[in-house]
């Protein structure tokens, strides 16, 4: 799971780097009875070097409430595009789950940096869709 979105011209990933963070922001997004009721694909991949890889740590953000949930402002955006344009791969944290990572990449430029991509159709858990 992950999507695309077009931030001032780059054709960008967001995707997280565990299967548990994609099922709480896809939740967040588009909540539990979406992914109970509509098909979803749950596509993982491997990044060959690591070292191409930035970590934005919590202190790095000009502004610590972008890590509070919320709609991106354009202070955020425009230090998200710098980011793609200095880095292809980003490790960013989740404001889904504080202790989790997203990986946001140019989709250009990373083509052909990963390998040993797998898809396999997605099953929520039930119990998760209460309503």
């Amino acid at each position: 799971m992950g999507g695309r979105w077009n931030s001032k011209g780059i054709r960008a990933v967001y995707a997280s780097i565990d299967p548990s963070t994609a099922i709480m922001e896809v939740a967040a997004h588009k909540g539990f009875k979406a992914l109970d009721t509509a098909t979803h694909i749950l596509t993982s991949a491997r990044l060959i070097d690591l070292s191409q890889v930035h970590v934005v740590n919590p202190d790095d953000l000009p502004n610590p409430n972008w890590l509070v949930p919320g709609s991106h402002g354009p202070g955020q955006q425009a230090f998200g595009d710098q980011l793609l344009k200095e880095h292809v791969f980003c490790l960013v944290p989740s404001t889904v789950s504080r202790y989790s990572w997203n990986l946001i990449f140019d989709a250009d430029r990373g083509e052909g940096q990963y390998e040993d991509i797998r898809q396999e159709r997605f099953a929520l858990d039930p119990r998760l869709h209460t309503k």
